[in-house]
C-alpha cells in the first residue's frame, strides 16, 4: 500500500493553548483510518489542519497529499487537488435545494457529463436525496442532512474524504446505515479518514485505529485488535472489565451509605 496522506509531527495552537502536540499520522491508499477520542482531545482540529482552515496552522510539522506538501496552502487549492471533508454539524446549506446543494460540492468542475454521472452515483448511494431533490435542505431530517453532507462532498471527486463525526445526533438505525454506506464508498476506491466517538461503529469499519488524549496519540494499531483490546472497551466503549465492575460497585455502595 502507498502512502496517500502524511502527517509529521504537526502542532497546532488555539490563541496559547496546545490543540496538537506532535502529532504523526500516515492514512494509505484504499483504507478506513479511525481518529477516535473524547471531546477535546484535538480530533476535528486535525481535519481542519490538513484542510487549510486554520489560519497559519500547522504551526510546526509537514502535511503530505500523493507526496506534495500542502501545509499552508489555501483550501481551495487543497479541494482542486482531491481532497473533501464533512465537517461536524454537517453544515448543508438550508435554503438551497438537495440538488444544488449537490452541485456545490462540484463547483470546481467543468465536465458536465461527468458530474451528472456523479449525481446517479450518489443518488445510488442515497435514494431518498433523488426523492427529495428539489426540498429545501433545511427541511431534511439530521440523517437525510448527513447523507447530503458526504453526497456534495464525493460531487468533488476526492482520492481521501475526511469525515467529522458522522454519527453525531443520529438514531442507532441510521448510525449503521451511515455507517454501511461509508463502508461502500470506500469499497468503490475512496479512502477515508475518520474523526468520530462512536469507537464500536468506526473500529467495526475501519483498517486502522488512532486514539488521540490531549492533542497526542496514545494508542494505534489494528482496528479489529482494538475492538478487542480491554482499555479500549472500557474507556471508550462503556465495556466495564470484571475487576473496574467491582470496584464500581464497591463505589456505589459506600457512596450510598454516605
Amino acid at each position: 500500500m502507498s502512502a496517500l496522506l502524511e502527517i509529521k509531527n504537526i502542532e497546532t495552537f488555539y490563541t496559547l493553548i496546545y490543540a496538537l502536540r506532535g502529532v504523526s499520522l500516515t492514512v494509505d491508499e484504499g483504507t478506513i483510518t479511525a481518529i477516535l477520542g473524547n471531546n477535546g482531545a484535538g480530533k476535528s482540529t486535525i481535519l481542519k489542519t490538513v484542510m487549510g482552515l486554520l489560519d497559519g496552522q500547522p504551526d510546526k510539522g509537514t502535511i503530505e497529499f500523493m507526496g506534495k506538501r500542502i501545509d499552508g496552502k489555501d483550501p481551495e487549492v487543497i479541494v482542486r487537488m482531491g481532497l473533501s471533508y464533512v465537517p461536524e454539524g454537517r453544515e448543508v446549506f438550508e435554503e438551497l435545494s438537495v440538488r444544488e446543494n449537490l452541485l456545490m460540492g462540484a463547483y470546481i468542475r467543468r465536465d458536465r457529463s461527468a458530474i451528472r454521472r456523479d449525481f446517479d452515483q450518489v443518488y445510488r448511494y442515497f435514494p431518498v436525496l433523488q426523492e427529495r431533490e428539489d426540498q429545501w435542505a433545511g427541511t431534511l431530517s439530521g440523517g437525510e442532512q448527513q447523507m447530503l453532507a458526504i453526497g456534495r462532498a464525493l460531487m468533488n471527486r476526492p482520492k481521501l474524504l475526511l469525515l467529522d463525526e458522522p454519527s453525531l445526533g443520529l438514531s442507532p438505525i441510521l448510525v449503521k446505515e451511515i455507517f454501511g454506506i461509508i463502508e461502500t464508498i470506500n469499497e468503490d476506491g475512496v479512502t477515508i479518514l475518520l474523526v468520530e466517538q462512536n469507537a464500536r461503529m468506526a473500529l467495526s469499519i475501519s483498517d486502522v485505529g488512532l486514539i488521540l488524549e490531549n492533542g497526542r496519540f496514545v494508542m494505534k494499531g489494528n482496528s479489529q485488535e482494538l475492538l478487542k483490546d480491554k482499555d479500549v472497551q472500557e474507556f471508550y466503549m462503556g465495556v466495564r472489565s470484571e475487576e473496574s465492575a467491582k470496584g464500581y460497585q464497591r463505589w456505589k455502595r459506600k457512596k450510598r451509605w454516605r
